[in-house]
Formats: structure tokens, C-alpha cells, sequence
């Protein structure tokens, strides 16, 4: 039981970063938009502010659900540990196919933001866009990769109790 609840308590906490960091994106382009109001910071807030929204609703659902996810778990140990192999382990092997999906994307996102970066020289829109976009892919390509890496242990230890 120590193990999943670490895992998904583990899961609760990182989406509390999520959330942080949607909350400080989305402040930040508030100011662009608001205060600064240059083309350069423009850019930036838009993928600030889109993958901000994406990094709250994610973040916000993995920290309701957690909870509840340990008594599920809990309870299938306690009642029938044949449903971890039916259930937990099919359902966390598609979360671990759905995470090479999540980085592959954030590379590309995180390649086209370099790219921009360096292409738009001057302080364009499309520099701006370029950083913004980098900054984001980036921070959900490492927080995806510490979820990654606590979900193959979970799913290792699941495939213990089978």
C-alpha cells in the first residue's frame, strides 16, 4: 500500500507544479498584454498563456483524482488482485504509451520554438513566440519526464503483485 501512495501522492504534488507554473505563465502574459504591450512580448504570452491553460486543467485534475485514485487501488489489493493485472496494469501501460506521445510532441514544440528563436533575429512577434513556446515545451518535457519515471516504477511494482 506505501507504494501507491507514494506514487500517486508523488503524482499529487507534481501537479501542484503544473498548476504553479500555469499561474505564473499566465501572469506573466497578463503584464505583457497589459503593461508592456510590444509585439515581442506579445508573441511570447500566447504560447505562455495556451499551455498555461493546458498545465491548470491537467494539473488541477491529476490533484482531485489522486485521492481517490489510492482508495480504487487500495481497495482492488484489498478485494481482488486479479483486477490489478485486468485493470491498473492495462490502464497505467497506456499512460506510459500516452507519455512517448507527450515528449515526442514537446520536443517538436520545443525544436520550433528554438528554431524561431534563432530564425526571427531581430525582436519580432515571432521571436517572442519562438521563446514563449520553448519555455513551455520545456517545462512540461521535464515535469512529463519525472511523471514518466515515477509511472515505469509504479507499473514495475504492479507487475509484482500479478
Amino acid at each position: 500500500m506505501r507504494d501507491i501512495e507514494k506514487y500517486f501522492n508523488a503524482e499529487k504534488y507534481e501537479s501542484v507544479l503544473f498548476v504553479l507554473f500555469g499561474v505564473v505563465a499566465i501572469t506573466f502574459a497578463t503584464y505583457c498584454f497589459l503593461k508592456i504591450k510590444q509585439p515581442f512580448y506579445y508573441g511570447m504570452a500566447y504560447p505562455l498563456i495556451t499551455v498555461a491553460l493546458i498545465q491548470i486543467i491537467v494539473g488541477a485534475s491529476v490533484y482531485f483524482r489522486s485521492p481517490k485514485e489510492i482508495v480504487r487501488v487500495d481497495e482492488i489489493i484489498q478485494t481482488d488482485r486479479s483486477r490489478i493485472q485486468n485493470e491498473e496494469i492495462p490502464r497505467m501501460e497506456v499512460v506510459m504509451k500516452n507519455f512517448v506521445i507527450y515528449r515526442w510532441v514537446e520536443i517538436v514544440l520545443f525544436t520550433i520554438g528554438i528554431i524561431f528563436i534563432f530564425y526571427f533575429q531581430p525582436i519580432t512577434f515571432w521571436k517572442g513566440f519562438g521563446i514563449g513556446l520553448s519555455i513551455q515545451a520545456g517545462v512540461m518535457l521535464l515535469l512529463d519526464f519525472f511523471a514518466e519515471s515515477r509511472g515505469k516504477v509504479y507499473l514495475d511494482f504492479l507487475k509484482t503483485l500479478s
